[in-house]
């Protein structure tokens, strides 16, 4: 063995040794990881034909092996770790020639690329990756960011530490819309630093709080760290799952866990927003307590109001707090007593299938045996009885299609049970109310009559609602029977749209804000997938760019406010009426709604493409269409890179020699914690992407195959990586402030700023163990 080490173990220090002399060659990243891989075979491979690589392999041809078999012990759970004490065999890490694994290296890396780049079921997310990009790079290009910066100043400003909390809000804002940590901090330290320290703070909270805040793009929803992880987690979930099912003897996941083994992006992003804001509350929290004990080091500053005229504490307490809580509560009240509701008529074509136990009790003995430990003898029970009840009353009935007057009794009970309001006019008023009150609060000078035709209009609709319209109702004709009440709603809202732009808070917050909750929403609440909300947000990116680009030239912004209204429009009556033409029996309704539609459809592309135009002739659009395809080309090339490299990896064994040492440790616990200490580490010298896709696939069927929730393995291993680059003296964040701050600021300033923020990380990391369902708790609520 060379320098007494098992031939594996050399593989894998050569491996990991030409990696990090590649990442620090200078030559990039993303060729140097696919260069490291062919360096390392090729060392590998000289080695092991010079007898110089021995492996030490247990002889299973060994009475003690016999004996361990025959004890009932799976070949699967034998491994050196364990079991130190059976016989051994010295073998060649390339069992059949290094010739044989290279052939196999070059299928493995067509299929691999073909499955997970070109064409595979993980193509549709990784396309997200690149509109996430383009969208934040977009906002970062058109100053969106110093326009929140310097509003937030004025609001915070004012409080002990103001300035570092707004630099934490507006941080946790670019992290919601561009998910990058290096465009974020480079933006933050440019626009902030300057204004933080000429204000009188110190440099070590300026720039802490600037690096953890550029850092919360790792973790806040549309994370790419999370997109990124989940293409991966969901795989080696399943794959885990079901290898751990096997080996306990049953026939699947399904059977094992009684549900599927399944993860996705979206259901990430739920259990990534609570930790996110989390960890956004505590260093805000953090500045504004060190302000009070050091308030020379962070004073409160006056930077102007953001309102256009002084508002007093009784308005604001009635409109800006009462009016919206009486608006929520009293739609939920209406909900609760069934005025609000749903005034659906739709019924299914076919019969509920017969509902089945919760549990799969037709299994093997120790197939039940480990059902039973893991789910409990209660829950086991409860489905034994379950099921009896199901055969005692014939089975589990099969669909079948309902009949014409079985339909008609459906469709008669859901008119009788329909409620007075639908909850989409509800909803809709109430948002209309919000926008009048606030409008009322933020200008209480101005005109009142377009604040009372609103009100009058919203209330108008709801009586209409209540008075005329049904669940039998057409689309079309409700909507003729409410255009003039909504008509006159709309002009009231127009008006206060006009109030609420006096204040420059709402101005600048709410365009972003809106374009966030479309993308989040539409995600989180399951409505979509994650790529069609990421092209949502890089085509509202463009057009906020756009009408700032207009603005800033002094030109009219209303071609993108029309953009804006048509693709409003588009949704509503894509939600509204059934859009077939050729279905049979087309409606006069549907073809003037399709033709709305695409008329809609066909003015929303050319306002898209005219924010194009402004963009590309206002120089915004090149270089942010360069950054995009240089960074998404990066990633992509690095997925490639750490494929080879993964297949370099397992050619030797060296994958099965990490995951047969870490299942040889009884305790969950002890795994995971040790797997997260090495990516810590790691984080150090490593970016996110060569981690992810390097270290995840090699570690992640050791981690997604026990009994901790998949969800809460994702989201500790993307704060844990958040926590490493925030950490001195490596980590990235650092460096990219660093490189943006002013000389008088030293990198000892930098390390000491940011020490209290990652302790901040340290405890949020332990907070999450200790209470995981502030993880599970938004997916569980939201669900699938």
């Amino acid at each position: 063995m060379l320098f007494g080490l098992d031939g594996v173990e050399v593989g894998l220090i050569i491996v990991f040794l030409t990696l990090f002399a590649g990442i620090l060659s200078g030559f990039p990243v993303a060729f140097a990881i696919g260069g490291s891989a062919v360096i390392s075979f090729g060392i590998i491979a000289a080695l092991d034909s010079n007898g110089l690589l021995i492996h030490q392999a247990i002889d299973k041809d060994s009475a003690q092996y016999a004996a361990l078999l025959a004890e009932g012990i799976r070949p699967e759970a034998v491994s050196i770790f364990r079991y130190p004490e059976l016989p051994r065999i010295g073998e060649p890490v390339f069992l059949q020639g290094w010739e044989v694994a290279l052939d196999r290296n070059v299928s493995f890396i067509v299929n691999r690329i073909n499955e997970r780049v070109l064409a595979g079921q993980s193509i549709e997310t990784l396309l997200a990756v690149l509109m996430f990009v383009l969208m934040g790079i977009t906002l970062e290009r058109s100053k969106i960011a110093d326009d929140l910066l310097k509003t937030m100043a004025r609001v915070f400003g004012p409080l002990p530490g103001g300035l570092a909390v707004s630099v934490v809000v507006v941080g946790a804002f670019l992290a919601a819309s561009t998910g990058i940590v290096g465009a974020t901090v480079v933006t933050m330290g440019l626009l902030s630093l300057p204004t933080m320290l000429k204000n009188g703070y110190s440099p070590q909270l300026s720039t802490g709080v600037i690096a953890a805040s550029g850092t919360l793009g790792q973790i806040i929803p549309p994370s790419i760290v999370i997109v990124l992880l989940g293409t991966l987690a969901g795989d080696l979930y399943s794959a885990a799952q079901e290898e751990r099912a096997q080996l306990v003897g049953c026939s699947d996941a399904l059977t094992y866990l009684g549900e599927p083994a399944v993860v996705s992006v979206g259901t990430l992003f739920q259990a990534a927003l609570l930790p996110g804001i989390l960890l956004a509350m505590l260093y805000a929290g953090y500045a504004f307590v060190y302000a009070l004990f050091n308030p020379s080091k962070a004073p409160a500053v006056q930077m102007g109001s953001s309102n256009s005229e002084p508002i007093t504490r009784s308005d604001g307490l009635t409109w800006f707090l009462g009016a919206p809580i009486m608006l929520i509560g009293g739609l939920i009240l209406f909900v609760n007593i069934g005025l609000v509701g749903s005034q659906s008529t739709i019924v299914d074509s076919y019969t509920d299938a017969g509902t089945t136990a919760d549990l799969r009790t037709s299994v093997g003995p120790e197939c039940a045996a480990a059902m039973i430990d893991l789910h409990g003898q209660a829950e086991w029970d409860e489905a034994v009885a379950q099921q009896q009840a199901i055969d005692d009353a014939g089975g589990v009935q099969e669909s079948r299609q309902l009949t014409s007057e079985e339909r008609e009794t459906l469709i008669l009970e859901k008119i009788e049970a329909a409620a007075p309001i639908g909850t989409g006019l509800a909803v809709s008023m109430m948002l209309l109310g919000l926008v009048l009150t606030t409008a009322r609060g933020v200008a209480p000078s101005a005109g009142r009559l377009p604040l009372i035709a609103g009100t009058l209009g919203a209330l108008g609709v709801l009586f209409v609602d209540v008075a005329l319209l049904g669940p039998t109702t057409s689309a079309g004709a409700r909507l003729l029977l409410i255009a003039l009440p909504l008509g006159l709603a709309l002009w009231g809202c127009a008006g206060a749209m006009k109030m609420l732009a006096k204040n420059e808070l709402l101005r600048v917050v709410f365009p972003p804000l809106v374009l966030i909750i479309a993308v989040l929403g539409s995600i989180l609440g399951g409505i979509t997938n994650p790529t069609p909300a990421a092209a949502l947000g890089a085509g509202g990116a463009i057009m906020l760019a756009a009408y700032r680009r207009l603005a800033d030239e002094g030109r009219s912004g209303k071609m993108i406010l029309m953009t804006t209204f048509a693709i409003i429009v588009l949704i509503l009556v894509g939600v509204n009426f059934d859009l077939r033409l050729g279905t049979g029996d087309t409606s006069v309704e549907t073809v003037l709604a399709f033709i709305v539609a695409k008329a809609a459809y066909l003015f929303a592309m050319f306002g898209i493409l005219f924010a194009c135009w402004v963009l590309f002739t206002g120089g915004v659009l090149s270089p942010v269409v360069r950054e995009t395809a240089k960074v998404t080309s990066m990633v992509f090339t690095i997925l490639i890179g750490s494929q080879l490299l993964n297949l370099v990896v397992i050619s030797f064994g060296g994958e099965h020699y990490i995951q047969q040492f870490l299942r040889s440790f009884d305790n969950e616990w002890t795994v995971f914690l040790l797997v997260m200490l090495v990516l810590f580490i790691l984080g150090f010298v490593l970016d996110f992407l060569e981690i992810i896709y390097i270290v995840i696939p090699i570690v992640g069927p050791v981690i997604y195959g026990g009994t901790m929730d998949p969800k809460w393995v994702t989201i500790m291993i993307a704060v844990n990586l958040q926590t490493s680059f925030l950490t001195p003296p490596f980590g990235f964040a650092l460096f990219y402030l660093r490189g943006v701050a002013p000389k008088e600021v030293t990198t000892g300033h930098i390390y000491q700023g940011v020490l209290p923020f990652v302790l901040i990380q340290v405890a949020g990391l332990a907070l999450l163990a200790a209470f995981p369902s502030v993880v599970t708790i938004v997916p569980n609520l939201i669900g699938n």
